[in-house]
């Protein structure tokens, strides 16, 4: 097996390690706003590795082709992975801020910034 596959398989390995986490921690945490930060943190840190894997596939199939589809990919890849760095954060944020609106209190938090919080 050569080195690039290896390299390959180790990112890929650690992407499904956290993708699990985050799955594990869904389904496991007591409350929306745990189960949010495992949901993000988790899966934002798989995704950056998977894209990681498909970035070093991509561009050892173009060392070996010399086809440009194969940069092409890698390329839409780190776009792709530049918008869920923006969006995920996003995202939890405005479904944790959502929850909080609604009533939602943390089960097992040691400090609520936002219950004093005039703007809500």
């Amino acid at each position: 097996m050569t080195w690039p596959i290896m390299v390959i398989l180790i990112l890929l390995s650690i992407s499904l390690i956290f993708n699990a986490l985050g799955t594990i921690g869904l389904h496991r945490f007591p409350d929306v706003y745990t189960r949010l930060h495992a949901a993000t943190k988790c899966t934002t840190f798989g995704t950056i590795f998977m894209t990681f894997t498909v970035m070093a596939y991509s561009v050892r199939e173009y060392v070996i082709t010399e086809e440009a589809k194969f940069l092409n990919m890698a390329v839409h890849t780190l776009l792709a992975l530049v918008a869920l760095l923006v969006t995920n954060p996003t995202g939890a944020h405005a479904i944790a801020r959502a929850a909080h609106k609604m009533g939602i209190k943390p089960e097992k938090a040691v400090r609520d910034d936002l219950k004093d919080s005039e703007v809500n």
